[in-house]
């Protein structure tokens, strides 16, 4: 399929219909806990307060990234819960998701770094798109982890 046949949705959570929430936590809940046999609070209360970057394939939900805005006790915006769909790997969506997530928080916040937490096999995918990894390695919910930052991609003066 090619990348014009799919759409980019930013969306608060209010924003989302019922369906499209249902959508977005079932793959999340499909991936993390079922295919990574992962037992995790998905319904962590971070999604609330959150923007849910999605790509969809006609009505079809096929990956999805959250974006956090920057608090009071950390400067940076944050990328969480990256997810493409099983069926649809292969096809470059990761690539995208992430293109369109970076974007989207230097739009909003343009003079915050950016700051995920990767699965470490993962780091090399994440640091092709200028993350760096600044933590040690640690365990959350049983699979290795490493905390990665992207610069900001305005800096004040």
């Amino acid at each position: 399929m090619e990348a014009s046949a799919y759409k980019v949705v930013l969306s608060g959570l209010d924003e989302l219909s019922p369906r499209d929430l249902y959508a977005m936590l079932k793959l999340r809940v499909d991936v993390f806990v079922v295919e990574q046999k992962c037992a995790y609070p998905e319904l962590d209360g971070k999604d609330v307060d959150a923007l849910h970057l999605r790509i969809l394939s006609g009505k079809d939900l096929v990956a999805s990234a959250r974006i956090r805005k920057p608090a009071n006790r950390d400067p940076a915006a944050r990328i969480g819960r990256v997810v493409v769909s099983p069926g649809h790997r292969g096809k470059r969506l990761g690539d995208r998701i992430m293109v369109e997530a970076i974007s989207q928080c230097e739009r909003l916040y343009p003079e915050s770094p950016i700051k995920l937490s990767a699965q470490s096999h993962l780091s090399r995918f994440y640091a092709s798109f200028g993350f760096v990894v600044v933590s040690e390695e640690y365990l959350e919910d049983d699979i290795p982890h490493v905390d990665m930052q992207r610069p900001a991609a305005v800096t004040s003066e």
